[in-house]
């Protein structure tokens, strides 16, 4: 077996900004520790959602992780994968049920549920040819109910998630979807009417079409007669009372990003003409960064307040790039990544400190060729994500050719 090596890189983080806001204040960091592998090697594992989605219980004991034969391909429904738990005191990984609709980018989108944040978790799967979300009690492994929508993403208090149509993405952006056919893809209508985001109440399991797909058609790119355009990559705020999607359409992949209230009002593009969108987070209820093109010219971590257009590039120039940002649970520090560069095939991880911007690399990973030769299906991003307590951080990485877990932890 071919062996690849992780480099931890003892430099601290600087800026180059001289303006006084930074000049005044001393840069600090906490203190972290290198990664630590809390998945076993018998199997490939992955956390069980995508990045920025909490994957901790609330006392932080246990996380959410997939765990697989697979390797160098795309999963299909005929590829069950084992969503288990990972107890952190003893690193024993805790079997819950198989899941038939998952991938390697987003996991089965599982989450913590706010109603009970130790015990209840919801996860989508493929039953009867349907896609589903499931919340499950992962102490007694009970199904306590079956949701008749998959879900994407999950408001703070735990009562409503959205769902959108993950047998559409998988025709538009196929390894973020499902194999199976668990949904109407609806491919022979543009912009359908009767497709995008459903808001559903996880109590009763109903939903609302609350934008369709054809509600957004005047504020997109034009699509060609052949291109079909999609929703992807939902995030409730901080508190919930607002949500960000990205809209983009094949088959060139026009991206644009948007924000509504969670009541359905208030519909509104965030970025001007050709600044598109890819990565995202919300820092409080009102602040969202999102990686794009940065005044239509270069890539960059973009701060701004929604409705408003007080853009901000993030880090001094120093993360001028498309990343996997998010915020830690106090505000006070980004984490984001990079994806692997030509010729090292490099990964790595930043932590900034949000008062004074300066960035601190936490390790680079090298990322084996094996993982990205069919269509990046398998591509193991780092995807980094934090506890709630916001002492630790979570990633994947396949840096000694397995798909492992692995968590930094951060001294305060």
């Amino acid at each position: 077996m071919k062996k690849y090596y992780y480099f931890i890189i003892l430099i601290i983080g600087f800026s180059t900004s001289c303006n006084s806001r930074n000049s005044e204040v001393t840069n600090e960091f906490p203190g972290v520790s290198g990664p630590i592998q809390i998945s076993s090697n018998e199997k490939e594992h992955l956390f069980a959602s995508y990045y920025g989605i909490n994957s901790w219980s609330a006392d932080q004991r246990y996380v959410t992780v997939l765990e697989t034969d697979i390797k160098y391909r795309l999963p299909t429904e005929n590829d069950p994968a084992t969503l288990g738990l990972i107890d952190l005191e003893t690193n024993e990984f805790i079997p819950l049920a198989e899941t038939r609709a998952w991938n390697f980018q987003q996991g089965c989108m599982a989450h913590w549920l706010g109603t009970f944040p130790n015990s209840q978790i919801i996860y989508n799967d493929f039953v009867d040819g349907k896609f589903v979300s499931i919340i499950m009690d992962v102490h007694t492994k009970q199904k306590i109910k079956t949701i008749p929508y998959p879900v994407c993403a999950v408001s703070p208090n735990g009562k409503e998630a959205i769902s959108i149509n993950f047998s559409r993405i998988r025709t538009t952006r196929e390894s973020y979807g499902y194999g199976g056919d668990g949904q109407d893809a609806r491919l022979s209508v543009q912009f359908p009417e009767d497709d995008g985001l459903f808001l559903v109440d996880l109590e009763t399991g109903k939903a609302k079409l609350l934008v369709s797909i054809n509600d957004i058609k005047e504020q997109v790119p034009e699509v060609p007669e052949q291109g079909i355009e999609y929703f992807n990559h939902v995030l409730f705020s901080r508190e919930g009372g607002r949500i960000f999607w990205l809209a983009r359409a094949i088959p060139d992949r026009n991206t644009t990003s948007l924000t509504v209230e969670r009541n359905g009002e208030n519909l509104q593009r965030c970025f001007p003409d050709g600044w598109g969108g890819s990565h995202f987070d919300w820092l409080n209820e009102d602040e969202l960064m999102i990686t794009g093109v940065y005044k239509a010219e270069s890539n960059a971590h973009i701060l701004f307040t929604v409705g408003q257009d007080n853009y901000r590039r993030l880090g001094n120039g120093l993360l001028d790039y498309d990343g996997h940002g998010t915020f830690s649970p106090d505000g006070k520090w980004m984490v984001t990544d990079t994806y692997p560069s030509k010729g090292l095939n490099e990964q790595k991880i930043y932590l900034m400190n949000m008062k004074t911007e300066a960035v601190l690399p936490l390790g680079r990973y090298v990322h084996p060729t094996e993982f990205r030769e069919n269509g990046k299906d398998a591509q193991c991003d780092l995807h980094p994500r934090w506890s709630p307590k916001g002492d630790m951080i979570g990633f994947n990485s396949v840096y000694t050719g397995q798909r492992q877990v692995y968590i930094i932890k951060l001294n305060k």
